[in-house]
């Protein structure tokens, strides 16, 4: 067939050198004689008709690939040169029919030159406006769009077939504006459209998403009459679906006089598209109760994929039933979705079962074995996974890459991204946005804008997807200048909540709540700015890191009004709002209705009560989680070690049992977490000497975290000998951390070596490490007081320090005296008072005692540990005042009441 491309002019052209030689060869009879008057359906070809399982390539092996084929293919053209002079009109209906025969087996066998073939005959021996048509239909079909077009403007008069049958071609091979000019044309000629252009037209617009064009076409249907035709209100319904007009989709399914399955699948998939999963399975219902009609393999798709999206294991595994039960189950596309639905919804034990079964597998079932075992966190099986596929394409290598940031691998991301540019994959806006994550995760400030300044100059930069990562990964690399200034100039409508959203997060990330607070007022009263769960979430997730109970209290309201608690994140983040906020029978309420919940909400309720110091109740709640069955990650068992030391008794020797059992019971690997955990509880209860042991028995080498869970406790017991020990080794690991120096610093300034501080400091000075200040806050009518020591920034600075004086007066009165030993400062003694005095932490309960009423508890959040002296203030200020005061500190909750704290005077 390859020669047969090789001839463009039709009038040098003749099959007869090819088909006579081809006839003659020496493994082939003598071709029989073929006159006009004898039937071309004498040759018998064989049955070509494809098995439902056979492969395109087996299909051509069996059928055009055959000498003896094709020379039944060359003698059928050599008889239509025969017909040259088709003095009869019974011998040009024979040309005719054979030509839309032949034509019709070249789309069959993806020919493309046996199409090319019967257009050289046709242009010599001439032909009706139908073959024309079936030539476009025929070209169009194989791709060769090109040949489509100059066929069609060969056309005297094209009629509304040759149109419908090139604006179609036209769409479907990615030039839909072609298409919508083309029937623009059409439309002002004389030819009338008919269903199948208004398919064709809509189409191409599904495409381009060209919803305004939709609605005109929408108008025109109406008004030539064929609004009753299912196959265009199909199609309609299409457009609507993909724009999101999913009120117009119900509409239009509410006027058809009569509908198909295709109109049903085109509802049940909008409304999945839309998320809206439960307006899915009630269509699905609908469809079988009023219409009485049968699923497909489409339908079953269809709600495998709202079960997925709703987490609806149950419904799924009843889908996965019917499926069996009615025959699809070796459908290809629906074996494919179950393994989405399991991938989500079950085991990566039901995910390989169903794999195993499958009798056939394309590159998308490889690919979501990719993904399935990137979410249950098997990495390494993954990418062997991926190098072992008999077949890549570009979604293969973006499920990989966007395995390693779901993994929180964002250096594989990274030198995989590197690999795909060697491949020269192509990078598609999903790439760039996973890019942009792996730097998020990373962190490192000079990747992040090497990868930013990438996107930039190969264009990548206009697109609404990209740039909101590229925002996101500028707020989590600390670039918040670069991320406000694209906040400020972003002009697109897409992702408008998602931006809002991450320099909310942003401001959180970095320490700048008041500006996040400011941003967040700002958004709700923007109009076209919607509350979803997901903006939800990270605002609740702000109220709880700054103890913003009254906003997070009206989240939790909007959330039942507009039905998100479905979401399990949600409320995962409303359960940690209020424990981080002081609440803890709101936190239990809330998850008592999430129950059994998931891991985090688990991990949620257990840290909520370790902020309270609650560590019986902790340890009753890990309790209740074993004999639900919910299976404990790392973060979980590293609470509840962490829980031991706030029990009412000495429990280490249970401590340890549930340490050494982590790796056989619960196959889980101790992490330097786990071990700082440990030195914590033993340290706590004063087991120092064995807290050392336990750090120099590690199977690994202890990091800077590790050591200084031991210093703490040095700190807390005055063990000067083991806490010089640990500070020597947290040194030597030249940690990032500035607090670890300043835990050093202050170590030796209280021991009063203050050359030995002095040295401390000046080495973080050389690293470009910067003490985060001391800064307390107070919510007061919705919104954040901040107050550093000594700060008189504040608007009521010069009310808040004359209370305070009077208050110290009234405390020293009671019996309160300045620890200044916590004034890690080598200044005279009056100095030592007048810093202890104005601490940021009694800046801001003065200002709460001046502005909230006399039975309300004062609530206040401080970002370091509390001090000593602070401490010791604020219970003689609870007597003075009688006024509870609450204070969350990094330790935890201090609740002091009557002269009393919560914490024992151990934190």
């Amino acid at each position: 067939m390859a020669t047969l491309l090789q001839f463009q002019t039709p009038t040098t052209f003749s099959l007869y050198s090819l088909a006579i030689p081809i006839a003659h060869s020496p493994n082939s009879s003598p071709p029989q004689k073929l006159t006009p008057t004898s039937p071309i359906s004498s040759l018998s070809l064989p049955n070509t008709k494809p098995h439902p399982n056979s492969s395109l390539k087996s299909l051509q092996s069996q059928s055009l690939r055959q000498p003896r084929q094709k020379q039944k293919l060359f003698l059928q053209c050599r008889f239509l040169l025969d017909l040259n002079s088709h003095e009869t009109q019974s011998s040009f209906d024979c040309f005719i029919d054979e030509c839309l025969y032949l034509l019709r087996l070249s789309v069959r066998h993806h020919d493309s030159g046996l199409a090319m073939a019967i257009h050289t005959v046709i242009l010599k021996i001439g032909g009706d406006t139908q073959l024309w048509n079936s030539l476009v239909v025929s070209f169009a079909k194989l791709g060769h769009i090109s040949y489509a077009q100059k066929v069609f403007d060969g056309i005297q008069e094209p009629d509304v077939v040759s149109y419908s049958a090139l604006i179609s071609g036209l769409a479907k091979w990615g030039r839909e504006i072609e298409a919508i000019e083309l029937f623009m044309r059409m439309a002002f000629s004389d030819v009338e459209c008919n269903e199948y252009s208004f398919v064709a037209v809509l189409s191409a617009c599904i495409r381009v998403l060209e919803l305004e064009l939709g609605f005109q076409i929408h108008a025109l249907v109406i008004k030539r009459g064929y609004l009753s035709s299912a196959y265009i209100v199909n199609a309609l319904m299409g457009l609507y679906g993909k724009c999101g007009c999913l009120d117009f989709v119900f509409d239009l399914l509410g006027e058809m006089p009569c509908r198909d399955i295709s109109s049903w699948n085109t509802v049940i998939s909008a409304a999945v598209k839309e998320g809206m999963y439960e307006e899915a399975f009630e269509s699905f219902r609908d469809m079988c109760r009023v219409d009485e009609l049968t699923v497909d393999e489409f339908t079953v798709s269809t709600l495998l994929a709202a079960a997925t999206g709703a987490f609806a294991s149950e419904t799924g595994r009843m889908i996965h039933a019917a499926a069996v039960k009615l025959g699809f189950i070796f459908d290809l596309g629906v074996s494919n979705s179950l393994i989405s639905f399991y991938t989500k919804c079950g085991s990566m034990k039901d995910v390989l079962a169903l794999f195993k079964k499958m009798p056939f597998k394309d590159v998308i079932t490889w690919t979501g074995m990719v993904v399935a075992y990137m979410e249950f966190g098997l990495v390494d099986v993954a990418v062997e996974i991926f190098y072992n596929m008999p077949e890549r394409n570009s979604v293969s290598y973006n499920a990989l890459l966007a395995g390693f940031c779901r993994n929180g691998k964002g250096l594989s991301a990274l030198d995989f991204f590197c690999r795909m540019l060697e491949n020269r994959v192509e990078l598609t806006e999903f790439t760039l946005s996973s890019l942009a994550n792996a730097c998020g995760l990373l962190t490192e400030v000079g990747t992040s804008k090497q990868v930013h300044a990438f996107i930039i100059k190969f264009g990548f930069g206009s697109n609404a997807c990209i740039e909101a990562a590229l925002l996101d990964m500028c707020t989590k690399c600390g670039r918040m200048a670069d991320a406000q200034k694209m906040f400020r100039v972003w002009s697109y409508d897409q992702n408008k909540s998602v931006i809002w959203t991450s320099m909310i997060c942003g401001y959180a990330r970095n320490g700048q709540p008041d500006e996040a607070i400011s941003l967040f007022q700002k958004m709700q009263l923007e109009d076209n700015l919607v509350l979803d769960e997901v903006v939800s979430t990270a605002i609740l997730g702000l109220c709880g890191i700054l103890g913003f109970h009254q906003l997070g209290e009206q989240i939790h309201c909007y959330s039942l009004k507009s039905g998100f608690l479905s979401d399990i994140e949600l409320g995962n983040a409303i359960l940690s709002m209020y424990a981080k906020c002081g609440y803890m029978d709101d936190a239990t309420k809330v998850f008592n209705v999430l129950y059994p919940g998931d891991v985090v909400s688990w991990n949620g309720l257990i840290a909520g009560h370790l902020l309270h110091r609650q560590g019986d109740e902790a340890l009753d709640t890990w309790s209740l989680m074993e004999k639900t069955g919910i299976k404990p990650d790392d973060v979980t068992l590293e609470l509840v070690i962490s829980s031991y030391q706030y029990t009412k008794s000495n429990l280490v020797h249970c401590c340890r049992e549930l340490f050494l059992s982590m790796r056989d019971v619960y196959n889980i690997e101790p992490t330097s977490g786990h071990y700082a955990s440990l030195v914590s509880v033993l340290g706590k209860w004063g087991l120092l000497k064995e807290a050392e042991e336990t750090i120099q028995r590690m199977p690994f080498d202890p990091d800077a975290f590790v050591w200084r869970a031991l210093l703490d406790s040095c700190r807390t017991h005055s063990n000067t000998s083991i806490g010089r020990r640990a500070a020597k080794h947290i040194l030597s690991l030249k940690p990032q951390d500035p607090s670890i120096y300043i835990l050093v610093s202050n170590l030796y300034s209280a021991s009063g070596r203050w050359h030995c501080s002095e040295l401390i400091r000046e080495e973080m000075r050389e690293k470009h490490l910067h003490k985060h200040p001391g800064r307390c806050w107070i919510i007061h009518q919705n919104k954040v007081h901040s107050f550093f020591a000594r700060d008189r920034s504040h608007s009521q600075s010069k009310d808040i320090y004359s209370g305070l004086d009077i208050l110290i007066l009234e405390c020293l009165k009671a019996g309160y005296v300045p620890d200044t030993s916590f004034v890690l400062h080598e200044v005279e003694e009056f100095q030592k008072n007048s810093f202890l005095f104005y601490h940021s932490a009694k800046l801001a309960v003065t200002f709460g005692l001046l502005m909230t009423g006399p039975e309300k508890p004062i609530r206040i959040v401080k970002n370091i540990r509390l001090c000593g002296d602070c401490h010791t203030f604020f219970k003689f200020l609870t007597v003075v005042s009688r006024r509870e005061i609450i204070v969350r500190d990094s330790s935890g909750f201090h609740c002091i009441s009557n002269g009393q704290c919560s914490c024992k005077d151990h934190w």
